[in-house]
């Protein structure tokens, strides 16, 4: 029994060494390169977007809510009583979520113009007033599944299929409505749509897979006591409990 535990153990720690130095690091530098990608509608070249200031902004405060969700440990994955080489590690999987933070609003970030503005307030006033709400791991991540996801449909379909050449009604009558209106949103090839898709997909999956590795490290801190008190039967534990509520002490 004790060897396997031990074994257990040491094949946890391997997959969590291999999950937080080699997956997510992966994953998130993949979203950093694929955040600021745009194909040129006509020349069909691929164009770099610089993620701008207003990103950087929104993935400080997105930082602060993964640190309050319980997704980032800052004191418990960064101190002197690590080994350097897991401090390095670690901080390089906080830059690296920093930055694909930023880039996935950049993905789906109007580039300029109106919607630029109207998109950026958006995105401040959902991150600032969740600082002041009550957030765990599993509702953090249903939130930014919602808000990149409307995001995403209003940009890179709503949007894409406004400007197209051949955008039909929907372009006829957003036409109507916004006559006089400048919105000046360049047009970018329908395969933009597909790599601002995969980018949010990847930095989604990227945060799932940080929230179940939080989840299991957080299983294996546990009391001997407690361990114990789960492999006893159904009736066992019903006797420890109705031993502990008659305990006179109390």
């Amino acid at each position: 029994m004790k060897e396997l535990t031990t074994t257990d153990a040491k094949n946890r720690s391997r997959n969590r060494a291999l999950l937080d130095f080699v997956v997510l690091p992966f994953l998130f530098l993949t979203v950093a390169l694929l955040g600021g990608l745009r194909i040129g509608a006509e020349s069909r070249t691929f164009i770099f977007i610089t993620p701008p200031l207003a990103t950087l902004l929104f993935a400080v405060l997105l930082m602060l809510l993964l640190v309050r969700g319980g997704l980032l440990r800052l004191q418990q994955w960064v101190g002197s009583d690590l080994p350097p080489l897991t401090n390095v590690a670690h901080i390089w999987l906080f830059i690296t979520i920093f930055f694909a933070s930023a880039q996935a609003f950049n993905s789906v970030l109007p580039e300029r113009g109106l919607l630029h503005w109207l998109f950026s307030f958006c995105f401040l006033w959902t991150l600032w007033n969740n600082q002041f709400s009550s957030f765990d791991a599993r509702r953090l991540l249903r939130s930014l599944a919602v808000l990149f996801g409307t995001a995403f449909v209003i940009k890179h379909m709503l949007l894409a299929s406004l400007y197209s050449p051949d955008g039909g009604w929907l372009q006829r009558v957003a036409g109507t409505l916004l006559q006089g209106v400048a919105l000046d949103a360049p047009i970018f090839a329908p395969a933009t749509g597909y790599i601002a898709f995969f980018t949010l997909a990847l930095y989604v999956t990227g945060l799932i897979l940080l929230a179940f590795a939080v989840n299991s490290e957080s299983a294996v801190v546990t009391h001997p006591v407690v361990d114990e008190y789960k492999q006893l039967s159904a009736a066992e534990r019903l006797a420890v409990r109705e031993a502990i509520l008659d305990d006179p002490r109390d």
